[in-house]
């Protein structure tokens, strides 16, 4: 059973940083799923913002965070990070990662709790 665990989120200013986490519950996830970041502000839509491809493939950010955002893997952690520079409040939702990085292929089950990012002055 996949499962992975956000944290990392937080309240920061404008112009701000976090790093938000992605917890696999075995090492061996990375290796075999695609790892997604998707975010949901209220009243928005669920859209993705990041994938990192499974093992040792590529990393890929959608157009509104490409350059301020970078991902990266720790396979002894089971971890898969995001780094979020420069934020904005228009960068405040819930952040979710998922097996996958489309969001139409992504079952229920797999959405977690999601971490808050706050942004504001």
């Amino acid at each position: 059973q996949v499962q992975l665990v956000e944290s990392g989120g937080g309240l920061v200013h404008p112009g701000g940083s976090l790093r938000l986490s992605c917890a696999a519950s075995s090492a061996s996830t990375l290796d075999y799923y695609n790892i997604g970041w998707f975010r949901q502000a209220p009243g928005k839509e669920r859209e993705g913002i990041a994938c990192a491809d499974r093992g040792h493939g590529g990393l890929h950010y959608a157009e509104s965070v490409e350059g301020r955002f970078s991902l990266s893997k720790d396979r002894g952690k089971a971890t898969v990070y995001l780094q979020m520079n420069n934020l904005q409040p228009d960068d405040a939702a819930i952040y979710y990662c998922a097996p996958g990085c489309q969001l139409t292929t992504i079952d229920d089950k797999f959405w977690g709790q999601g971490t808050q990012v706050t942004v504001s002055s």
